[in-house]
């Protein structure tokens, strides 16, 4: 047990296994979907033999099965890049706007989270920023489950709310932003070079409504990373020293995805990414007010349900972000 070359062989066991696993994933649905189809074919010679109407509502119900098949075994080819499978880190941050962008910023943190759990997915809170009087400034979420990052890179970007405000008086109609970025975690088989000297650590009380999230001691942590400039903080838990390992990982996730960005030549840091949280810059716009409209202006995949949405049923916007750009982020 001793012996070096036990914990490598191990360790080659273990990617050897994964790799089988990730293979039969791909293998398995195929051969089932293969055999549905050919079944499919024989019904059809069956029923051009002998007219069966109950057959024939059998055969149909077996082919929209058949199809969802293949939409699903589609979707998965377009989640094939090295990340994809990766659980992920989704930030959220107010744009232009003020509370009303808060409030925004808030309902969006809601919306992932309850996409993250009609898919089974873990939701871990890394880190929030409360509003002035509503709402957050911003807010990090661990998104734990397999391809995360490879259906929420497709969120990446600024989202734009339309509605009466709650917060105006007046009842005027209000335009709100605010953005989202999503990583992928990194774990300890990537190496990312992140130097003691190189980091700038805050440590702070934690805030929040109650709870858990009140801290009389100063156990909050925010880390800077001087080279690129990105910020990341953790205050979940009441350990400074849990807070700083989490915010560690944080900050790996960020680099690991500005290296990403570099190979694929796409202007070096992940901050350079970012565009005005603003006018012009959105990738969807959600409208409340005249109507109901979720509209994604890189598909133009639209949805009239928006509360639907708000409740987490993005999965249609994201199927159709995957299908027309694939792996291209």
């Amino acid at each position: 047990m001793g012996d070096p070359s036990f914990w490598d062989d191990t360790e080659k066991a273990r990617e050897v296994i994964g790799e089988v696993k990730r293979l039969k994933g791909w293998v398995e649905p195929w051969n089932r979907l293969d055999r549905k189809v050919a079944d499919l074919i024989e019904f059809a010679d069956l029923l051009e033999d002998e007219e069966d109407p109950q057959l024939a509502t059998e055969w149909e119900r077996e082919t929209v099965q058949a199809g969802a098949a293949i939409d699903d075994l589609e979707l998965r080819n377009m989640l094939r890049g090295d990340d994809d499978v990766r659980d992920a880190i989704l930030t959220v941050h107010s744009g232009a706007g003020g509370t009303e962008s808060q409030d925004w910023a808030e309902m969006l943190l809601r919306m992932y989270a309850r996409w993250a759990e009609r898919h089974d997915y873990e939701v871990v809170l890394l880190d929030q920023a409360e509003g002035e009087e509503a709402g957050i400034k911003s807010a990090s979420i661990e998104i734990r489950g397999e391809y995360a990052y490879g259906f929420l890179k497709a969120e990446r970007g600024v989202h734009r709310l339309v509605r009466i405000s709650p917060f105006d008086s007046q009842s005027r109609r209000h335009t709100s932003f605010a953005s989202v970025f999503v990583y992928p975690v990194v774990d300890d088989t990537i190496e990312i070079d992140v130097r003691d000297d190189d980091i700038e650590m805050d440590v702070y009380r934690a805030s929040g409504a109650g709870g858990q999230h009140v801290n009389k001691t100063s156990s909050a942590v925010r880390l800077r990373h001087l080279p690129s400039g990105i910020v990341v903080a953790c205050q979940q838990e009441r350990s400074q020293h849990k807070n700083r390992a989490t915010a560690m990982k944080m900050l790996r996730a960020a680099l690991y995805q500005q290296a990403l960005e570099k190979q694929e030549e796409e202007k070096a840091k992940v901050e350079s990414t970012k565009r005005d949280i603003a006018f012009g810059s959105q990738i969807r716009s959600y409208v409340f007010q005249p109507y109901t409209m979720v509209n994604d202006h890189r598909t133009e995949r639209k949805e009239s349900d928006v509360q639907k949405v708000m409740d987490g049923e993005i999965d249609p916007f994201i199927h159709s972000y995957l299908k027309e750009f694939g792996g291209a982020q």
